[in-house]
């Protein structure tokens, strides 16, 4: 039948065109109501014909452009181009919880299983990359960005600093305890529950940093220059990274630093102050105040590396926000209300001002290709641990499969900024429906507007040339956009065609992939990693993971194989493990000056299973 339509079709429009050729002596500004009435019906008809879903009259068809499946544009980013890897596994977090019950936060510690964590962004990276183990991960990644940068495909330099930037949302006043003994803990408010950065996602990457890069605890960053770092983050982070340096907005006690705002416009906007102005909430006023530039927090500046976390969610204002969005936080001004002209539905759309639709000047293009922002992201690790509907709402179960009525739990990784977002506005979409009942921001026409123009300069609208750094330099395609076959199968053009695809590759890891490991392969994925400080003096770190309830046995040997000192557990549960070693021996007297090499014998308490590893490290008086 389909076929049969088709041929229907084909004949109606080849008559169409003939009588308009045969009426072409006459002027055609005489059959403008013809042409567009004959177009109109026979494209109307030519769908009906074509879509056999029509045929099914309890199925609602809404036809968008915007969202044609398979059809790639721009260029295809990273070691594989267009390459998203999504783990997927329900264990990650607690099923039971009652994410905006105060004292049940969904952020609690008690509440995510921080090994299930690591393993995912470890299967994250190692799948993105094509290794087999977290070292070679990190090294190909650092390798393949330095490249970008023109730095040549070296690995991560000693000494380069690394700023870890979260999403706090909710970090405004009045959501949080600012007594000294209550250490910015979170007030128990209707925006208790806000869905933001997970602390275990972050641990989880310091984790991956310290101990398989061998980044130094003092050059690493976390925090959201515009917000604050909570105690629920604080006391998840500090104890196992007490060295990192963790940003606040306004504190410099607590543990915290106080972010230094720069003095020099950073991130010049390409709509030069036509679109983007202060929020005037008087019509008769509205929009009488441009905003040009932006300064930024000398952070960015300072370090040579960023990795942006944001947390899958919609928006209210920009239908969703992922990377882009999530650096409305770190310009220095009062709030990030002057950008929201750049947005779909700006605060204006209260007095019926909105920004609908395709090609208009879309602010977060702007923050994609800025060099402090967009361009020195290392790696784009998405938490989607707890995703939601928009920006303020507490996390949802998600009804579509795989999750089927549970949290996401789920991390995306990719080196292609465009093809990630591009991912998480279909699962986004897919998800936040009408039918769904919850809340259907991410459904506004033109939501993905900015990734149209980030991929392709020709989607870009008349008058805009994209050049945040104001150095005349305009770069075409940022990466991949593409949307998926169905949000049943999930496929991209380069799933459904490996050699000829151009577009994105989704590699979906659910829990029961056997290569989801933790931070290095090894027997039942038992690992031990890297002590820090290394070198060291006086104490140092030990640290491993265990797959189940083990007793352990640490031992420090000399370079003669000679036993110095050894360290017996009884019994330590599954997950992350730390013991801290002072330099002496057995006798409590400090060794010399060299290197050591410590291994960790862990012995099931459940199946006597024996996992047995070596490393070395330096030690130094």
């Amino acid at each position: 039948m389909p076929l049969a339509s088709g041929f229907i079709g084909y004949l109606g429009m080849l008559a169409l065109s003939g009588f308009a050729f045969l009426r072409s002596k006459k002027p055609i500004q005489y059959y403008p109501a013809f042409f567009l009435a004959a177009f109109t019906v026979f494209g109307i008809s030519g769908f009906l014909l074509f879509d056999s879903d029509v045929l099914h009259k309890d199925v609602q068809i809404t036809v968008d452009a915007s969202v044609i499946s398979n059809q790639p544009i721009g260029v295809a980013k990273g070691i594989f181009p267009g390459r998203v890897v999504w783990v997927h596994n329900p264990r990650a977090t607690n099923q039971s919880c009652s994410p905006g019950t105060i004292g049940d936060g969904w952020f609690l510690a008690k509440n995510n299983n921080q090994q299930v964590v690591d393993s995912m962004v470890s299967s994250a990276i190692q799948n993105l990359t094509g290794q087999t183990s977290d070292s070679a991960a990190w090294r190909s990644v650092f390798q393949y960005h330095n490249t970008t940068r023109g730095k040549g495909a070296v690995p991560y330099s000693s000494g380069e600093k690394i700023f870890i930037k979260i999403n706090a949302t909710s970090g405004w006043g009045g959501n949080f305890s600012t007594r000294m003994q209550d250490s910015l803990s979170k007030t128990n408010n209707n925006y208790y529950g806000v869905s933001e950065t997970s602390p275990a996602m972050v641990r989880a990457v310091l984790g991956q940093l310290v101990y398989v890069v061998g980044v130094a605890q003092t050059d690493i960053y976390v925090g959201e220059p515009m917000k604050h770092i909570y105690k629920h983050m604080y006391d998840q982070w500090h104890p196992e990274f007490p060295n990192v340096h963790y940003l606040d907005h306004d504190y410099s006690t607590m543990g915290r630093e106080k972010v230094i705002a720069g003095t020099i416009p950073k991130i010049h906007y390409a709509d030069h102050g036509t679109v983007l102005r202060d929020q005037v909430w008087d019509a008769t006023k509205l929009g009488t105040n441009p905003w040009y530039s932006d300064k930024l927090y000398t952070i960015y500046d300072s370090v040579e590396y960023l990795i942006n976390i944001p947390m899958l969610k919609g928006h209210k204002r920009a239908g969703m926000t992922l990377f882009a969005k999530n650096h409305f936080g770190s310009h220095t001004a009062d709030d990030a209300s002057h950008l929201h002209n750049g947005l779909i539905a700006p605060r204006e759309m209260e007095l019926g001002i909105t920004r609908p639709g395709y090609g208009l000047y879309r602010v977060q293009v702007d923050m994609m290709e800025h060099s402090l922002l967009g361009k020195k992201n290392l790696i784009f690790l998405m938490d989607a641990l707890w995703g939601t509907d928009y920006e303020l709402d507490s996390p949802l179960k998600w009804k579509m499969a795989p999750f089927n009525n549970s949290w996401s739990s789920s991390v995306f990784a990719s080196l292609d900024n465009v093809a990630i977002e591009s991912v998480g506005y279909d699962f986004l979409r897919s998800e936040f429906t009408v039918a769904r009942g919850a809340g259907t921001y991410v459904q506004m026409d033109g939501v993905d507007d900015y990734l149209h123009q980030a991929a392709d300069s020709t989607n870009w609208p008349a008058g805009i040339k994209y050049d945040p750094d104001s150095i005349g330099v305009h770069v075409f395609s940022l990466g991949v956009h593409e949307h998926w076959n169905n949000a049943t199968e999930k496929k991209y053009s380069r799933n459904l065609d490996p050699v000829n695809g151009t577009g994105i590759e989704l590699i979906e890891i659910e829990p029961t992939v056997t290569s989801v490991a933790n931070r290095e392969n090894g027997p039942e994925y038992f690992q031990i990693y890297q002590n820090y400080p290394n070198p060291f003096n006086p104490s140092t770190t030990i640290a491993y993971s265990l797959p189940e309830k083990s007793s352990v046995e640490i031992k420090i040997f000399d370079v003669q194989g000679r036993e110095i000192k050894s360290f017996i557990i009884g019994a330590q549960s599954a997950g992350y493990q730390r013991v801290v070693w002072n330099g002496t021996n057995s006798q409590g007297s400090p060794l010399s000056s060299g290197i050591y090499i410590y291994r960790v014998r862990a012995s099931s308490l459940a199946a006597g299973k024996t996992f047995d590893k070596s490393a070395k490290m330096m030690l130094l008086k």
